[in-house]
């Protein structure tokens, strides 16, 4: 039998966001400036990224630009669960390098009532769609596709090209070993 004491208060007010595009195109500084404006909101906040991430810095969300947030890397997506006690908020960063359990830890958060808001690259450098990023798209509230501009022509990039010689999907780097191409310079260098 349900009665009404059975409804939990919380539920519709929590909701996934998801800011993808390819790298260099401001995901990770977009998720910062969200997750800033909710602590001046004085809403309770976690933020997590994944423990391979030791790009910048091994505890903290750093951009490009070195703006940066304190984060709790975890090895995997079923670790947040167990983490994102009393919260308001999660963010979490670099989702693509999450398991596939990722999109059901989101929507259990979501269902819950906690907003969630993920970052993370929609394709890979072969321009296929990445890890468990596309679940997450289809059952996300809110989509950010975010831009780069292509090193090669100006025009609006979202291609992640590697400039490296390496197969392996996941290849950590920078300007190194990445530059964003538009559509156009990205399948004239796939030749």
């Amino acid at each position: 039998m349900f009665l009404e004491k059975d409804i939990d208060n919380t539920r519709g007010r929590g909701w996934i966001e998801i800011i993808c595009g390819s790298m260099f195109s401001g995901k990770t500084e977009e998720l910062i400036r969200r997750l800033k404006r909710a602590k001046i909101a004085r809403q309770r906040v976690e933020i997590f990224k994944p423990a391979i991430d030791v790009r910048y810095d091994e505890e903290k969300v750093v951009s490009h630009d070195a703006n940066e947030i304190m984060s709790t890397p975890v090895p995997s997506s079923s670790n947040i669960m167990l983490l994102a006690n009393d919260v308001d908020v999660v963010g979490i960063d670099e989702a693509q390098f999450f398991d596939a359990e990722l999109p059901n830890v989101c929507s259990q958060l979501a269902n819950a009532g906690i907003r969630v808001i993920v970052a993370g690259l929609d394709m890979d450098f072969k321009g296929k769609p990445f890890g468990p990023i596309p679940q997450l798209l289809a059952v996300a509230e809110y989509i950010t596709k975010v831009h780069a501009i292509c090193v090669k022509c100006g025009n609006l990039a979202h291609f992640s090209h590697r400039t490296v010689v390496s197969e392996k999907l996941v290849m950590l780097g920078e300007t190194d070993s990445y530059e964003p191409l538009c559509r156009s310079c990205y399948c004239h260098y796939k030749k």
